[in-house]
């Protein structure tokens, strides 16, 4: 199943600078752990946010729901999930 995913990432300021730095390099290396793996398939930046937008194509809602809540990052995210559908219009046939 193919999802569309928002990330907001809202890091407290308060927060050791140290700590932040050890989270964000964990975060970067399971995000692009998933993405050679073929679970997230693509993340744009959101510019002038600290935010993206993500495609997820994994089984099922179970699944997204483990592989987001394994992000380093999790607990200083608001996540906005649609599942998504092939269209009847597409014309690609590559990309389901």
């Amino acid at each position: 199943m193919l999802f569309h995913v928002r990330m907001d990432v809202n890091i407290p300021h308060d927060l050791p600078s140290a700590e932040a730095a050890d989270i964000i390099a964990r975060e970067r290396a399971y995000s692009q752990e998933l993405q050679r793996a073929g679970k997230w398939r693509h993340i744009w930046r959101i510019a002038g946010k600290y935010a993206n937008y993500s495609v997820f194509d994994v089984k099922d809602n179970a699944e997204l729901h483990d592989v987001l809540s394994g992000l380093p990052l999790f607990k200083f995210m608001d996540i906005e999930v649609m599942p998504l559908l092939r269209h009847p219009s597409a014309i690609r046939e590559d990309d389901t």
